[in-house]
């Protein structure tokens, strides 16, 4: 694969709060040969989702991973542990219990020295998510409560960026976090990009669930995303037009977007006709690429098609 496409960069570094980018930029889920194949998309962000403590302790290391996906790197992290259970959560997080996770991250990207992305904690108002605030039913987990999971977000916002201890102990002292104890190296806008990413609507949808009950703040936030699916032939626009909405400071993105199991061109075409008209959306990546996925475009036709008459053509 190659390192990195260059037309990305230049987006990325355009791309900055209250400016909008010339050209978004296209993404995947999945094997990115197979999708150029489908779509003709030259996939500048490469999307993956890892597990508490993969890329440090399990799996390929961070160095390797980003080699191996090239390009603009969107790196999705998660609180589930190599056993499957949940390794920690918001609370332990802005406790401070994570951060040598965190800061073998921090260190991984300095050394990238290129455009990434950095994703955490997805779709945090869905309850199958283990950082979500609810249970299915509407119960609030303890330790998960949307004041722990703001907090853990900006945790991971201020050391992924890095920078003097000085500075970045102020900011946590400020939001009644414990301190870090060294220096860190620097990873500034706009080449390190932080995406607060909920779903338009909170399920279970309660006031308490809702996107906002989550935001951490303007400070703590580069992207902001939504993901939206079409599924049986609905897909919540008015969810993602009212967070575009909410955020006129922010870039805006669709870290994922997808056909659930269903051939449905319009929702395709919409799509494309929302990043024309939204001007600070700068990424969107579809998921994914993935052979027998229910989201596979190579098994729905008429979406395929439409996918390369309005979104490639966005690139």
């Amino acid at each position: 694969m190659r390192r990195l496409v260059p037309a990305a960069v230049a987006v990325l570094a355009l791309a900055v709060p209250g400016v909008a980018a010339a050209m978004p930029s296209l993404g995947i889920k999945g094997d990115v040969g197979r999708f150029q194949q489908l779509t003709g998309q030259d996939s500048a962000v490469r999307h993956v989702i890892v597990g508490w403590d993969q890329g440090a302790s399990w799996g390929s290391q961070f160095t390797a991973l980003f080699q191996q996906l090239g390009g603009v790197p969107m790196i999705g992290l998660g609180t589930r542990g190599k056993d499957g259970r949940e390794a920690i959560t918001p609370q332990q997080i802005a406790q401070g219990k994570g951060d040598a996770y965190l800061i073998a991250l921090n260190g991984a990207i300095n050394q990238w020295a290129q455009p990434i992305y950095i994703r955490p904690f997805g779709e945090m108002n869905g309850y199958w998510n283990l950082y979500c605030a609810y249970t299915k039913g509407g119960a609030v987990k303890p330790g998960h409560q949307t004041a722990w999971f703001r907090k853990a977000f900006a945790r991971v916002y201020l050391i992924v960026h890095g920078g003097a201890a000085a500075d970045i102990n102020a900011k946590l002292r400020s939001l009644g976090m414990p301190p870090i104890a060294n220096d860190l190296p620097e990873n500034p806008m706009p080449d390190t990009r932080v995406v607060w990413n909920p779903q338009g609507f909170g399920d279970p949808d309660l006031p308490g669930n809702s996107a906002q009950a989550y935001y951490p703040g303007d400070a703590y936030v580069d992207v902001v995303g939504d993901d939206l699916y079409d599924i049986k032939g609905k897909a919540e626009w008015d969810a993602a037009k009212a967070l575009y909405k909410a955020h006129p400071g922010k870039p805006f993105s669709f870290p994922e977007w997808g056909l659930w199991g269903i051939d449905d061109p319009v929702f395709i075409k919409t799509m494309g006709q929302f990043v024309r008209t939204h001007k600070r959306t700068e990424m969107l990546a579809y998921f994914e690429s993935v052979p027998g996925s229910v989201f596979d475009l190579a098994t729905k036709p008429k979406s395929k098609a439409a996918y390369r008459a309005y979104i490639t053509s966005l690139g």
